[in-house]
């Protein structure tokens, strides 16, 4: 397992699909509702993440300042919207 800034993360699949998920009508009771927005939104945001070149100084921790703008973005919001949580 990987370290990134001093600690293992991992992206909660279920906690995904329960932040895209829209509770369906109750009529529609074998139908799968998803907010096309934050199913994009998510999607760039971890595909910004995974896609990250630069090589990460695990002394400096959260303070390092190689991190891209994006990615710092991307990683705070998943990491706020408890999307990607502490191993």
């Amino acid at each position: 397992m990987l370290k990134i800034l001093g600690e293992h993360y991992y992206l909660d699949l279920d906690e995904i699909e329960d932040y895209i998920n829209i509770t369906p009508p109750a009529s529609a009771t074998n139908e799968t509702h998803i907010s096309v927005i934050k199913y994009e939104m998510v999607k760039m945001l971890i595909e910004t993440i995974l896609t990250e070149n630069d090589e990460i100084d695990e002394t400096l921790g959260t303070k390092s300042s190689s991190l891209s703008v994006p990615f710092k973005m991307a990683f705070n919001t998943l990491l706020n919207k408890k999307l990607i949580n502490k191993y």
